[in-house]
């Protein structure tokens, strides 16, 4: 396989950008996501990707649960903001204002046009990343309106 047609192949694939929050007890993670599609309308089923060495991967591995906060075309600094490990001040994260979600108590970004909890149902253990099948079980929108953000329109790339 030619390696670099791979790469940009792949690459053409439209992911958008999300943040994924876990927590146990008082211990919490966030990371910038973007391999993340939905599954299933009945019932409601999501995947995401997350790289195996990060904290957020060991949250989820420990509760099978997480929550997904949609970022807006215009919240390419928040993205940006999530790359970092996770900093705490208050009800903040990484400088960004937070409320707990209804079931979970997982930190949702208050600036985020929409959000969804998922309890995870199935997992697929592979390569660097895992894969987690989840089941939305509850959701929100603060701007139905939002254009979400796009790999592309970043300019960064994560993938091929």
């Amino acid at each position: 396989m030619d390696q670099e047609s791979k790469k940009k192949s792949l690459r053409m694939i439209t992911y958008g950008l999300y943040i994924l929050t876990a927590k146990d007890d008082a211990e919490l993670s966030a990371g910038t996501v973007n391999w993340v599609s939905q599954a299933s309308f009945t019932p409601p089923l999501v995947m995401v990707g997350v790289k195996n060495d990060s904290h957020l991967h060991t949250l989820v591995e420990k509760t099978h649960r997480f929550a997904l906060n949609v970022l807006a075309q215009s919240q390419k600094n928040i993205a940006s903001d999530f790359f970092r490990p996770v900093q705490v001040d208050g009800n903040q994260l990484n400088g960004h204002a937070f409320e707990l979600s209804p079931a979970y108590h997982y930190p949702l970004l208050t600036e985020c046009p929409a959000w969804f909890e998922a309890n995870v149902t199935d997992t697929v253990s592979r390569g660097d990343h895992t894969v987690y099948v989840a089941e939305v079980t509850d959701a929100g929108v603060r701007q139905a309106e939002a254009i979400p953000l796009v790999m592309r329109d970043t300019g960064w790339f994560y993938g091929g």
